[in-house]
């Protein structure tokens, strides 16, 4: 992996993955990709990490892919995983984007394929492929009618018009719109939280809400139940409710 790609740093149980191509705005290319799926493939194998923060360097998050790479044939994406070698990724542990600046195209992608998204209140966020004489196949038509209106989702797509940080939060694109300049450390804030908990019980948790959607009515508790049966006869259950009682933090075991 070239540091002078990703960078990638943790500290307690948070890696943070730092897209770092700042002259070319952090688009993705080839390498770009490959480091991204490394890194990944270390916050899934690593017990020690709880949480994935994925962001860019110098103000920007991501201006998607890149266009000068593209045209030379090259392709910024990983086999089985996708644009950036994460949109077709299921990850078991959680994803959190740290946005500054521009998420744009396949940077877009890389945000809504995350879990949760914090953004800086001068980010902005769109799908312009259109106007490219592209289409957004990173996920962007496929994952974005799930997260907002299909109307909403619809217009993004065929006009390639960009939206605000307010705009996002307000339709519910996004968790949080924080300062200029502090969407990581906002981002390591909610990571803390998150990493603070029952590792398998969070694990489950993500599992079930990003399955849920496709289940139906009459289904949705049995396959829930299946998902969690192990949560609940779990060692960490077993701690979790002896730590209450005796007013201590839990120490997980992840099982």
């Amino acid at each position: 992996m070239s540091e002078a790609e990703v960078l990638t740093d943790a500290q307690d149980g948070v890696l943070v993955i730092t897209l770092n191509r700042p002259k070319a705005k952090n688009a993705v290319n080839k390498a770009t990709a490959e480091a991204v799926s490394a890194a990944l493939d270390r916050l899934e194998s690593d017990d020690s990490l709880r949480v994935g923060i994925i962001t860019g360097a110098g103000g920007t998050f991501c201006s998607g892919m890149d266009l000068k790479a593209f045209v030379t044939g090259e392709m910024p994406m990983v086999e089985g995983h996708g644009f950036a070698g994460l949109v077709e990724r299921t990850l078991s542990k959680p994803l959190i984007a740290a946005v500054e600046g521009y998420a744009l195209a396949g940077g877009f992608e890389v945000a809504i394929s995350c879990d949760l998204i914090v953004a800086a209140e001068d980010g902005q966020f769109g799908i312009p492929e259109v106007k490219r004489g592209l289409a957004a196949a990173a996920g962007g038509l496929v994952k974005l009618p799930k997260q907002v209106p299909p109307r909403l989702a619809m217009e993004l797509a065929l006009t390639g018009d960009f939206i605000s940080a307010a705009r996002a939060a307000e339709i519910g694109l996004i968790n949080s719109v924080v300062a200029p300049g502090t969407a990581l450390e906002a981002a390591k804030t909610l990571a803390a939280k998150i990493a603070a908990n029952g590792p398998l019980a969070v694990a489950r948790s993500k599992q079930v809400i990003a399955a849920a959607q496709d289940w139906s009515t009459e289904e949705m508790f049995d396959r829930q139940n299946a998902v969690l049966k192990d949560v609940l006869t779990s060692e960490d259950a077993i701690e979790g409710a002896t730590a209450f009682a005796e007013k201590r933090a839990p120490v997980w075991k992840g099982k």
